[in-house]
């Protein structure tokens, strides 16, 4: 277990999106932390504010329309918020470095893999072109892509999905960051190559101390590469705990919601689970639980009150009303932060 010493934390974040019809909150009052060394899981459905957690993070929020409006995003205490951008930009791959979701998207194709690595590894540290090249090759070898000296040489669009995928993790270690944000990193590759790139994180996770922050929606590479997880829904944070206390004692409908959906190969069934209703609009829902539409469990409260982060055992959060000892007299009240 890695020693419990937060790297990164997240305090009461709103970041939002200011357009024609008013401001749209995206990310509204998330908070979390991530361990040194620790492989943290933020899961939920696309539009729940996972990837403008991320991109809040790393300064990297389209100025205008998006802003972040609120709350406090400490990295070793410094607040990131407050930040310059020259500032960001020493931090930006240095101490924390991101794996984007679409590596094609992400990768200049007119530029070899080579340049694109020297570059990387230039900007950051002051190191002739022969050492930034002797450096790319190395890292390229240590995430498990082969023939680096002739791979280095070609373009993106010469390299397979997965290849590319690791060049991207490539391009995100090369200056050994404290976290590592992976936004999605295996949602485009098939399954064979999923388990590499997965394998291939949990183990630079391990040899080098780096604390990563996966973003996904996908719960069985959660299951799979986490250690604790956060779940949210509609910019907040429903559910929060360890890998094991989630699935086997999921607390918040929506994420009871989620495991359901998963299929089991080893039961026949006629129909699979799935959530009635649809993910909100963001800022839509003005009062009230913001799942309370599409839960079965919802009553009266859940229509005219936001229910807080309860704490129902050591570690492991839930925002329901159904742990409000007010309603159902299951728990002694203490409420979260968040």
């Amino acid at each position: 277990m890695s020693e419990q010493r937060p790297l990164l934390k997240v305090e009461d974040l709103r970041t939002s999106f200011f357009t024609d019809d008013g401001e749209v909150p995206a990310v509204d009052g998330v908070s979390f932390h991530v361990n040194e060394g620790e492989v943290l899981g933020i899961v939920g459905e696309s539009g729940c504010g996972k990837s403008v957690t991320s991109l809040s993070i790393m300064g990297l929020v389209p100025k205008p329309p998006g802003k972040i409006v609120g709350g406090k995003i400490l990295y070793k205490d410094e607040d990131l918020t407050q930040a310059s951008e020259k500032r960001m930009r020493e931090i930006r791959g240095n101490d924390i470095a991101m794996i984007f979701q679409e590596p094609m998207t992400s990768l200049n194709p007119v530029f070899t893999i080579g340049d694109q690595l020297t570059e990387a590894i230039r900007i950051h540290t002051k190191v002739g072109k022969k050492q930034a090249r002797d450096k790319a090759v190395e890292i390229m070898k240590m995430v498990g892509l082969p023939r680096s000296e002739e791979l280095i040489k070609e373009y993106p669009h010469q390299l397979s999905g997965g290849m590319r995928q690791r060049v991207m993790i490539a391009m995100a270690m090369v200056c050994d960051p404290r976290v590592l944000i992976a936004d999605e990193p295996t949602t485009a590759l098939d399954v064979t190559i999923q388990a590499q790139i997965l394998k291939l994180m949990k183990r630079l996770n391990k040899e080098l101390n780096t604390a990563v922050l996966l973003i996904t929606h996908d719960l069985g590479v959660v299951a799979e590469t986490c250690e604790r997880v956060v779940v949210m829904y509609s910019g907040k944070v429903v559910e929060e705990g360890t890998v094991e206390e989630i699935f086997k004692n999921p607390q918040h409908p929506y994420t009871k919601g989620l495991i359901q959906s998963v299929p089991d190969m080893r039961i026949k069934q006629q129909r699979l689970h799935s959530i009635q209703g649809n993910v909100p609009k963001p800022g839509s829902i003005k009062t009230g639980c913001r799942f309370a539409a599409r839960c079965d469990a919802a009553f009266d409260r859940c229509l005219v009150e936001t229910p807080e982060l309860y704490e129902t055992s050591q570690g492991h959060c839930t925002r329901c009303f159904l742990f409000d000892e007010v309603e159902e007299g299951v728990y002694d009240g203490t409420v979260a932060k968040g």
